[in-house]
């Protein structure tokens, strides 16, 4: 939608006023962005990490998957995931803190001799699922964030800045020709009233 302003004074300084506040915003909104851009690219990288050491968890657990049949995965459960905030450049950010898991109690002389271990292998398994989920999310937060910033930069930048200019100039312009028009004008009278005066 266009700029609509009036050709005055007071639109001049209302004007002025709009396009100095945005002038202020853009580096900072601009430094936003880029901080909210390097913790994208951090989650991203995160995830990356820990889908690599999920497949070299599975990869070294493969060779005794014959023995899982036997396992009852009812005994141990994700029960908490810790998670804080903080505020990166303005925005709440959750970071992960840690995973509680529930495990149930089970005879170890009814139950094969590896059920034990196999909780720890489940829990590991767990937690870097669990984390990697995490840190999907906290990238599409992170994402959506950074694109609300960017097409803020990119509104302020592209369209309002240029358009506050462009109607300064323009009133600027209309007030000096109604000036010099004004001037010019008491210029006509004064010399019409001196020959009036000089026929008189």
């Amino acid at each position: 939608m266009p700029l609509k302003f009036q050709y005055n004074k007071t639109a001049l300084q209302q004007l002025n006023k709009q396009l100095n506040i945005r002038l202020r915003a853009l580096p900072t909104l601009k430094n936003k962005e880029a901080a909210l851009r390097m913790e994208v690219k951090k989650a991203k990288d995160k995830i990356h990490e820990l889908e690599k050491k999920l497949s070299s968890e599975l990869t070294k657990e493969s060779e005794s998957v014959g023995l899982w049949n036997e396992f009852q995965p009812n005994l141990v459960d994700v029960g908490d995931v810790k998670i804080s905030t903080k505020k990166i450049a303005g925005v709440k950010i959750p970071v992960f803190e840690k995973i509680a898991f529930n495990e149930k109690e089970f005879s170890i002389f009814e139950n094969p001799k590896w059920f034990s271990y196999g909780i720890s292998i489940v829990k590991n398994l767990a937690g870097i699922g669990t984390e990697r989920e995490f840190y999907i999310r906290k990238m599409t937060l992170l994402d959506y964030a950074r694109k609300k910033t960017t097409q803020k930069v990119n509104l302020y930048e592209k369209v309002q800045i240029p358009e506050y200019k462009d109607a300064i100039r323009k009133i600027k312009r209309f007030l000096e020709d109604e000036e010099n028009l004004s001037k010019s004008a008491q210029k006509i009278v004064k010399k019409r009233q001196q020959k009036q005066r000089k026929a008189h």
